[in-house]
């Protein structure tokens, strides 16, 4: 698939909430992913599909969401990489804390591909 195809139907997959979804259909093995912060007992970066699909777990398990928006993807003409806008309301069930934040996830194709997701936040 080309960048811009990837890009849609990840954004798709994750409108839905199906984020594990596009972790299977869209990440290479190999996928190495950058968080903007470190979360609890997590670190920041992250190699390999298995790591992947243990942080998209922790997430689920440890946090209940209120509200969240994703729009993208936003793309460069030739280019292998594209931008997600996402927008949270989640209350963390490690401190019972209700956080809303914004970030931005830029994604790297390679063969069809997501090798690489980083992440970066608006700082509060």
């Amino acid at each position: 698939m080309e960048t811009i195809t990837v890009g849609q139907d990840l954004v798709a997959l994750c409108k839905e909430g199906k984020f594990r979804d596009a972790v299977e259909k869209h990440y290479a093995e190999n996928i190495v992913s950058i968080e903007g912060a470190s979360m609890p007992g997590m670190e920041r970066r992250m190699e390999g599909i298995d790591a992947i699909r243990g942080k998209n777990a922790w997430w689920e398990e440890n946090h209940e969401i209120h509200e969240m928006r994703v729009d993208g993807p936003f793309v460069a003409e030739d280019s292998n990489q594209f931008l997600v806008y996402f927008s949270i309301d989640v209350t963390g069930k490690y401190d019972n804390k209700r956080i809303k934040s914004s970030e931005v996830g830029l994604y790297t194709v390679k063969d069809g591909k997501v090798v690489e997701e980083r992440f970066f936040f608006i700082p509060r």
